[in-house]
């Protein structure tokens, strides 16, 4: 391992810490509703947690597993322009190429950002190796072990689904647009839940902030 491989590793294992206790939360609130195997399988091939949390609320409220999928490919439709940001810096042919920019999640990312269009490709990579099987052991402890909880309410668990949203839109909520945004999308949602199937508000609560990426 190269000694920015070593790097990116050290930098990312305090974002692994809370993947593990994310993937906990994930795996406890997931098990009833996918079961244990589906739940790490999940884990283990998406390694998103925004997308799996929003496919897991839609399937947890009645929703069909069109609209489970729709809500979590919409949320991750940010990595589309993070790894078009990225592709300069990456090496070798598309296999390898193809196979780098699957390290491409939020923190690693951010760390490996340069300015300027640059990023240090060995950084990210790091940083990724260092989170990914901390969120999928995460889930595996809390998928396996959830049902040893008389009630995971009673340690929060249920709190940090919105409490994870929120952290990822903290930052953004500082800008006058990105709230008018975030306040647009949950009227609407909240809007159409008395009327609308499962997974359709959430799904409509996009909308906002593709319009609002448009006129950016």
């Amino acid at each position: 391992m190269s000694e920015r491989l070593r790097e990116g590793f050290r930098e990312g294992l305090p974002f692994g810490v809370a993947a593990l206790l994310v993937g906990v939360s994930f795996g406890v609130l997931a098990e009833p509703v996918l079961g244990a195997t589906a739940t790490i399988v999940m884990s283990a091939i998406v390694f998103a947690g925004s997308s799996q949390f929003a496919a897991l609320a839609v399937l947890a409220s009645g929703g069909g597993a069109v609209a489970a999928i729709v809500a979590g490919a919409l949320l991750n439709t940010r990595f589309l322009a993070m790894g078009i940001a990225l592709a300069p810096s990456l090496r070798g042919g598309p296999l390898r190429r193809a196979a780098e920019g699957q390290a491409v999640v939020d923190a690693s990312w951010a760390l490996a950002n340069r300015g300027e269009g640059r990023f240090d490709r060995d950084l990210l990579v790091g940083a990724t190796l260092a989170q990914y099987p901390c969120w999928v052991i995460g889930t595996a402890i809390g998928a396996l072990g959830g049902g040893l909880l008389d009630d995971p309410r009673t340690l929060g668990l249920d709190a940090i689904f919105p409490a994870f949203f929120l952290a990822l839109l903290w930052d953004d909520l500082k800008d006058r647009r990105a709230l008018g945004v975030a306040a647009a999308s949950a009227a609407l949602a909240l809007a159409l839940v008395p009327f609308t199937p499962a997974g359709v508000p959430v799904i409509a609560a996009c909308v906002p902030a593709i319009i609002g990426a448009r006129w950016r």
